[in-house]
Formats: structure tokens, sequence, C-alpha cells
């Protein structure tokens, strides 16, 4: 698998990894209720970008509001400078898959598939999420990427309880990819998300055995969110060092949740249906 130096999105890692080794968290009532809020922020913010985007704008201008909505609801950019990123969100057009870099240059035009991924910091925790926006009408084959690659967030997440294990999630997720006919981005994975923005376990959205295949526990806290591309399951990294693109140049989506498993089921922190 592809390990890249700077990332937002959880490089896959392999089970001889630092990161499998450091332990997974489980979060207390009283830190779940601070993820709630910090995860609220997060809803917010890109359900206000889902519906003040418009062809025209760029993707600095997105930046630019995420930004001022985060510091006004008391949190801060989880992004902006982790790893020296130099923004808010990470902005994803058409064949580019994650990270994004905002550009005052980069203008957003009807057709566009556009992904949006931003996290905040309140009160010691993080919240993460990820959302594509068809911009304005897209093509039949875009409109589809887009509508399976959130379904397949779904799928995954209705796998979360405690009791159950990380691949009954991935292989929910690339089972529906995979019959509608896409393919699994296999350089990037989810990740636990709390205290700090990668934390253990890494969660696959995709069958492997690169990874120990973690029990559920309730108090868990993960970043669920499956990349899926059009056409070839490979990236490349431009030499921005963060933005990662197709290698046959197809459209991709992303769609990301922070989830809470608990004994029964599960808790979408940051769902935006319900603000």
């Amino acid at each position: 698998m592809n390990i890249l130096s700077n990332l937002l999105s959880q490089p896959a890692q392999s089970n001889t990894s630092k990161r499998q080794r450091r332990g997974i968290e489980i979060k207390s009532p009283r830190e779940i209720d601070i993820m709630r809020q910090s995860a609220k922020i997060v809803a917010t913010v890109l359900k206000e970008i889902s519906e003040l985007v418009q062809p025209g704008m760029t993707t600095a201008d997105l930046d630019a509001h995420a930004e001022k909505r985060i510091r006004e609801m008391g949190a801060t950019p989880s992004f902006k400078g982790y790893q020296g990123f130099p923004a808010s969100i990470c902005s994803s057009v058409n064949n580019e898959i994650v990270h994004g870099i905002p550009n005052a240059k980069k203008v957003i035009r009807t057709g566009d598939v556009l992904k949006v991924d931003t996290g905040a910091f309140f009160q010691g925790f993080h919240g993460d999420s990820c959302i594509t926006i068809a911009v304005g009408e897209v093509t039949p084959e875009a409109a589809k990427l887009i509508r399976v690659a959130e379904e397949a967030l779904y799928k995954g997440i209705e796998q979360v309880k405690a009791g159950n294990y990380l691949m009954d999630l991935a292989g929910a997720i690339e089972d529906h990819v995979k019959s509608n006919g896409f393919s699994i981005v296999e350089d990037f994975t989810g990740h636990g998300v709390g205290r700090n923005l990668h934390e253990e376990p890494s969660v696959f959205n995709f069958r492997t055995r690169d990874m120990p295949n973690v029990k559920l526990r309730a108090g868990m806290t993960l970043a669920i969110e499956p990349i899926v591309n059009q056409g070839s399951k490979f990236s490349r990294t431009l030499s921005d060092r963060w933005t990662a693109v197709t290698v046959d140049n197809s459209l991709s989506a992303q769609f990301e949740h922070t989830v809470l498993v608990t004994d029964t089921g599960y808790e979408i922190l940051t769902d935006r249906t319900k603000l």
C-alpha cells in the first residue's frame, strides 16, 4: 500500500505500525458530550457550505467561510497547520481524491464533483466529516458515483455496534461499491478520532489482512470515510505534496462521518440532518 507523508485522511497502515501499538481510546460520557459539540460544529459548517456553494465561487471562498464559522462557534480548525496543511478545509474537485488545497484561482464550475472535508477542535476533542457536492447539473455517471459513495458510507455505519468487527464495516462498504461498478481507493482509510485528529484504529473500506480485525466496543469514536473512484483505484500525489488525484483522470467521491459506537448500535455525531 502507498504510505504518503503528509495526510489528513489516514494513510493505509500495516499492523506493524507504531499507531497500531498505541491502543484504542474508549471515550467517557463527558468526553462523548464534548465530541458531540465538536462534531456539531463540523456538521453545521458543511451544511452551510453545501447551501452556499455555487458556480463562480472559488475554493478559497469556501475555506474562508469554514474558518470564520468554526472560530465563531468557539472552536479552532483541526486541519489548519496539521502537518503543515495551509487551510481549514480540503477542497478536492473532480479527479482530485483528497487533500486538495483551497485556492483563490480555483473557480468552481457547473458540473463539478466537489469534495469538502473539514474538522473542528473544541475543548480538547476533534470532529471530522466530509461531503461531496454536485455543483449544478452533473452527468448521470457523476450523480451515480456520488450516490453510491454516500450509500457506501451508510452501509458501513449500519454495521457499527459493540461486538461487531471492523471487517464487517469494510466488507459492507466494499461489496456495495464494487457491485455498482466502482472502485475503492486503498491508499487512504478512516481512523479513530478524539483527542487527536487521527487515532487508532485504522478503519479500512475494503477487506484486508493488513490490520487486526478489531472488535468494536461502546465508547469508540470512528471517522468512517469511503473514497470511491469511477475508474482505477490507484492514486498519485501532485507536486504540492498534498493533493491526491486519480491516475486515470476519472472522477472521485468521498463521504465521511464521525460515529460513536454504542452497546446497541451507533450514533452519527456529525449528522447534518439533525441540525
